[in-house]
């Protein structure tokens, strides 16, 4: 095994370079432009090199630092700057909180008390670890959240199922349950997951000119779709796996040992929660709100240049305190230290890094716009059937390698295409960018899922065959919500082409 996966790996670097060789020398879009032809050439190998994780992503990532500018695509001064800007920095701080919440055990003490409330029979339980999940999953990463979940779910399946029947067990069922909401619950706000983030940056790369789309705007857009989402995978797992299993109820579980384990609230569990709840409302109360013909101004009209701050300076902001604070009767101790700020997940930040890097290349070299023009064909198509065909493809495109990559990809793409049909291009990217985080089959298509298969007690085909239905729903909610909540949200016109959207020369 070791030396086949051994000479797949080796296949797979060299299929990169020599694809992107390949279409160098034996390809050319536009004979008058070659740098189109060279920044799909590095595109091709990104992307080989990030389904097949030949190499690190993190490593993939770099790739246009040193290629573009010796291509010249992009000059390294203007590539370098593209792995640092204000959406890497609301990573950076939010994960902040979350690795400070983790410090401190506030993680749990919200879970606990989430269950707590939602009570123990069989239908609660499913319902109260689904919402522990996804709540905790719109503010801290899906990988995380899932990591946070598991152990005090097993403890607490040990006490219903501990010898599960594998076939139909309800501990299949809650455990795909809590891999699901991590993914469900992070596409409800901006800093859930990864490709919101790529979006957000992407989109205002390929169209400067667009109105900024804010914290509580993507909310509004994300959070009936997450509701719906989540009410469709506890119906599909509860009629699946917890009506008519064999599991019996009980209903003094452990949770409320559990809860008093924990003690008192602590001081710094206090403090890490009053910076996590004012982080949540300075992010959902920045910007100005419009309802009707009344404006509601946000907090950041307060100051002389409102247009200076945004969500990353409130993360920043926010974060910074929690390393001065000192622990009670530990005043060389902080709340928040670098030893554990360390741990920030820097290979995903030079994944974000490298998605924008290749997002200027596509807009600056002209590809999104040419290969748009290629899928001009499909403009004849009704919004809604169009928005269901990207919604499938995403779905079960991010099945088989990172939804980061997949949405680092295709959303060029996508933008270039909306430029060329003259199509609002929301309609394409919204779609794309929560189906990103809709992968439900297989262990590999997202970290929760993985998490969950290691438990040994749900099998990949277990998974595949509850998560396929999903998938399909999750197309068709998707569907919806963008073609009617998102465009009273977005003010998007089905058949309008905003002005903004205009390439200019």
């Amino acid at each position: 095994m070791a030396d086949q996966s051994s000479g797949g790996n080796k296949i797979a670097i060299l299929a990169g370079p020599l694809a992107a060789v390949a279409i160098m020398l034996f390809y050319h879009p536009d004979p008058a432009h070659p740098e189109i032809g060279y920044t799909l050439a590095i595109a091709a190998w990104m992307a080989i090199w990030w389904i097949s994780e030949a190499v690190a992503l993190a490593i993939t990532s770099l790739l246009p630092v040193a290629l573009f500018p010796l291509l010249g695509i992009m000059d390294g001064q203007t590539v370098s700057a593209a792995y640092f800007n204000h959406v890497i920095f609301l990573f950076i701080g939010g994960f902040l909180i979350a690795l400070a919440m983790q410090r401190w055990n506030l993680h749990k003490r919200i879970a606990l008390n989430i269950l707590v409330l939602t009570g123990t029979g069989k239908s609660k339980l499913l319902l109260g670890f689904m919402l522990a999940t996804a709540l905790l999953s719109m503010w801290m990463s899906n990988t995380a959240t899932a990591m946070l979940i598991v152990p005090i779910l097993l403890s607490v399946l040990t006490e219903i199922e501990p010898n599960p029947d594998k076939k139909r067990s309800f501990s299949v069922g809650v455990l795909l349950g809590v891999a699901y909401s991590a993914s469900i619950g992070g596409v409800m706000t901006l800093v859930g997951t990864p490709p919101n983030l790529s979006f957000l940056r992407i989109y205002q790369v390929m169209f400067p000119q667009a109105p900024q789309i804010t914290f509580l705007q993507w909310m509004l857009f994300a959070v009936p779709a997450g509701i719906l989402l989540l009410a469709a995978a506890f119906m599909l797992l509860y009629f699946r796996y917890a009506r008519g299993s064999k599991t019996k109820a009980v209903k003094d579980l452990p949770i409320k040992a559990m809860k008093a384990d924990l003690g008192p609230m602590s001081r710094e569990e206090k403090i890490v929660l009053v910076g996590f709840i004012l982080m949540a409302i300075c992010w959902i109360t920045r910007s100005d709100l419009e309802i009707g013909a009344t404006t509601i101004h946000g907090w950041a009209s307060l100051f002389g240049k409102p247009a200076f701050i945004n969500d990353g300076t409130v993360a920043i902001a926010v974060s910074l305190p929690l390393f001065m604070i000192p622990v009670k009767g530990q005043a060389r101790q902080k709340v928040m230290d670098w030893e554990t700020a360390s741990q920030l997940p820097w290979d995903i930040i030079l994944l974000f890094g490298g998605g924008f890097a290749l997002a200027n290349g596509f807009r600056d070299s002209g590809l999104s716009l040419w290969i748009g023009t290629q899928l001009q064909g499909l403009s004849g198509l009704h919004p809604i059937i169009l928005i269901l065909i990207i919604s499938l493809l995403v779905t079960f495109l991010t099945e088989l390698t990172s939804n980061t990559a997949v949405t680092e990809m295709i959303l060029p793409v996508l933008a270039g295409m909306a430029i060329a049909t003259k199509m609002h291009p929301l309609l394409l990217m919204l779609p794309a960018t929560l189906s990103a985080s809709m992968a439900f089959m297989l262990p590999a298509g997202t970290p929760p899922n993985a998490i969950i298969f290691g438990t040994k007690r749900v099998s990949i085909r277990e998974m595949a065959s509850t998560g396929i239905w999903l998938n399909l729903i999750g197309a068709v909610i998707i569907t919806a919500v963008v073609y009617f909540i998102g465009s009273a949200v977005f003010n998007i016109t089905p058949g309008e082409f905003p002005g903004w959207a205009q390439p200019t020369d």
